[in-house]
């Protein structure tokens, strides 16, 4: 080769180089999914979709209903999904994208994604492990007590539930959205309530309903120069024919959201220091969101979500308004997090 022929295949690598740099990376925004929450996994993504860098080249992956893939309205097999992005945006919430399944195919795939691990969103999902990691970090959490849908009522439940002055929240251990939740204060009541939370939950958790005030409170990774920083706390008022932030007060646009929350700074620093805890106590990746309950006396954590929702009505995109952050940005940020770690 001469000296003429080198030197131009050496700019034609230079400009094979410099297209590869350019190039946009991939993101796949993953939604629907086969949880109960398929719709409001559907608005996470649309919403992630519609806020996410048009630096980025965006692939819309539906998981449907019946469990059927498509990318980009095509129906497609999860491998050749998967195979075509850089990194998967998990918008998914509920059971199979939240419990530690999906994230094992992503694994397998290879794949980075946003989120956090098999094993924290398996123990995210699952209520009484949660709350026994929170327990043993020294966070304080309601009574509970849990039992198997199928079985009858033992003297081990009744002795639990007369120890405790109604009322009683009964819920299914592994589901998100207040999906089944009932609060009940007769013994008389307790068959419906475990009978509506066994359409989503074979284990049913009961625990002691705590009087408070209601508050949530998110974390971030690697963010404003902080390992983990606690986002402002929010305090949840739900409508007074709501007698809980229940599906239809998350997202019916009628509750309270008070962002900062009004609390003195001693309560609101608590909130934020056990956020953090919680997020490490289960070992969470990327960011998360803690639901509390804040009595006259204590403060209970009521459970943890490993993939909180980002629709409109959403509580991070609101806590995140405070601080001036912008959705947008807060997106990029999730996705370097996903790329890099």
């Amino acid at each position: 080769m001469g000296q003429q022929d080198f030197a131009l295949a050496e700019f034609l690598w230079y400009l094979f180089l410099m297209h590869k740099a350019k190039k946009k990376i991939k993101i796949g925004v993953l939604r629907g999914g086969l949880s109960c929450e398929h719709k409001v996994s559907l608005k996470t993504g649309e919403s992630v979709l519609a806020n996410l860098s048009d630096k980025y080249e965006k692939y819309d992956i539906v998981i449907n209903s019946d469990g059927q893939w498509y990318l980009n309205g095509i129906v497609s097999s999860p491998q050749a999904a998967l195979a075509s992005v850089d990194l998967i945006f998990n918008a998914l919430h509920g059971n199979y994208g939240e419990d530690g399944k999906i994230q094992q195919l992503f694994t397998l795939a290879k794949v980075p994604y946003t989120g956090s691990k098999v094993m924290a969103s398996a123990l995210g999902m699952n209520k009484m492990l949660a709350r026994e990691a929170f327990q043993k970090d020294g966070l304080k959490v309601p009574e509970g007590i849990i039992i198997d849908s199928s079985e009858k009522f033992n003297n081990h439940l009744e002795h639990f539930l007369k120890r405790l002055a109604p009322a009683w929240v009964v819920k299914p251990n592994s589901s998100g959205s207040s999906m089944g939740v009932s609060i009940i204060n007769k013994f008389n009541d307790l068959q419906k309530a475990i009978k509506k939370a066994a359409k989503f939950s074979r284990e049913i958790l009961i625990e002691g309903k705590i009087e408070g005030r209601e508050a949530a409170c998110g974390v971030v990774e690697n963010f404003k120069g902080k390992k983990y920083f606690a986002l402002p706390v929010i305090e949840i008022i739900p409508p007074k024919k709501n007698k809980f932030f229940d599906y239809n007060a998350k997202y019916g646009g009628k509750s309270q959201e008070i962002c900062p929350a009004e609390f003195s700074s001693e309560i609101t620093k608590k909130i934020q220091e056990m956020a953090i805890k919680a997020h490490k106590a289960i070992g969470c990746r990327h960011y998360s969101c803690t639901n509390f309950i804040v009595s006259k006396k204590e403060i209970y954590v009521l459970e943890i979500n490993t993939l909180p929702g980002l629709t409109d009505e959403s509580l991070l995109p609101k806590a995140l308004k405070t601080i001036r952050v912008s959705y947008s940005d807060f997106l990029i940020h999730l996705v370097k997090l996903g790329l890099t770690d």
